[in-house]
């Protein structure tokens, strides 16, 4: 809040500075570019070249994918802690349909991503029609989707016999670039378009802005809360249907490590042109700033717990500056 400053008539006066709202809007684009800047000082001729870049893209795709996902239910003021495992549950039912069952990669691959939005309705139920905290259901769902995945797999890799064609889905390239990458572009106009230009999104901010005056102005509230849920759900699938085919197999635990990576960018990106909100460019923007400094981290020859390291430091960060800048929002 600024105190009213009374001026001659006609004369213009320049609002304050206001720094916090400044750092709430851009301070994560800032890190980002700092982090590009220094690189590209230190490690010019490794990191500022045309193939490092399409391997930071490559190898943040998967992870923007399931982060997009997760933005839908933060955005409508809900959490899924299950994300990384229907990821990896998802690949391991792709690739046991087309091991055991002969299913084709598209029928397999459809029938994943169905058992994902399936995971993120029923999660959706539980915290609605239930009344169960997200954290609490969504990790007790996780809970019992691991269990399935071990039901199914026995903890043991499903490796394909002939991986070739499957493989092709992450390691095929159209003008130098892998797949992935226009997968996840493609992906994030699409969620882009659904939050901001569709009725279901502009619902879901509401809701996850106000679920009270939401509902009074006639909203169903329930219906919009588990939407975002299967969207999630559905995101995590394909992201786990996509990681098993970099190796032509799924490992039980394959997309488990995901949901840090997911959290931390989606709060990193609340810093991103917005005040303290989550939406789908500022969760891409926290996804490059992640790849970008564990791509330093290798470069400059650091050990792999720095990763880690970076990650936590990542993801408080972005949940101060974004809690910070609501608080400043609603003042």
């Amino acid at each position: 809040m600024t105190a009213d400053v009374i001026t001659e008539p006609g004369r213009r006066t320049r609002a304050p500075f206001d720094g916090w709202g400044f750092v709430g809007k851009y301070g994560a684009l800032l890190v980002l570019a700092a982090l590009i800047i220094a690189m590209t000082v230190l490690h010019f001729h490794t990191f500022a070249t045309k193939s490092n870049a399409i391997n930071v893209l490559s190898q943040s795709a998967l992870t923007a994918i399931i982060a997009m996902g997760l933005t839908f239910p933060l955005v409508a003021g809900d959490f899924d802690l299950s994300i990384g495992y229907t990821g990896s549950c998802s690949g391991v039912i792709a690739c046991t349909l087309m091991v055991s069952d002969g299913f084709s990669i598209a029928t397999a691959f459809a029938v994943a991503v169905a058992f994902g939005a399936a995971v993120g309705a029923i999660n959706g139920l539980i915290v609605t029609k239930i009344g169960v905290n997200p954290l609490v259901a969504t990790l007790g769902v996780g809970t019992v989707v691991v269990g399935i995945n071990y039901a199914i797999a026995g903890g043991t890799p499903v490796a394909l016999t002939n991986p070739l064609p499957f493989l092709h889905l992450t390691l095929g390239k159209l003008l130098g670039v892998p797949y992935p990458v226009y997968v996840m572009f493609g992906l994030a106009l699409v969620l882009w378009l659904l939050l901001n230009r569709t009725v279901t999104g502009q619902s879901m901010q509401a809701v996850g802005g106000n679920p009270v005056a939401a509902r009074l102005s006639g909203l169903h509230v329930d219906r919009v809360r588990v939407t975002a849920f299967v969207i999630a759900g559905a995101c995590a699938a394909i992201a786990g249907v996509l990681l098993a085919s970099t190796s032509g197999q799924a490992a039980s635990d394959g997309a488990d490590g995901y949901l840090l990576t997911a959290f931390a960018a989606c709060f990193f990106g609340t810093a991103v042109l917005s005040n303290g909100q989550f939406h789908i460019v500022g969760t891409l923007v926290g996804v490059l700033t992640v790849g970008i400094g564990f791509n330093a981290i290798a470069l400059i020859g650091l050990a792999t717990y720095y990763q880690f390291l970076f990650q936590g430091a990542l993801l408080i960060v972005g949940v101060g500056v974004g809690t910070f800048a609501r608080r400043r929002a609603q003042a």
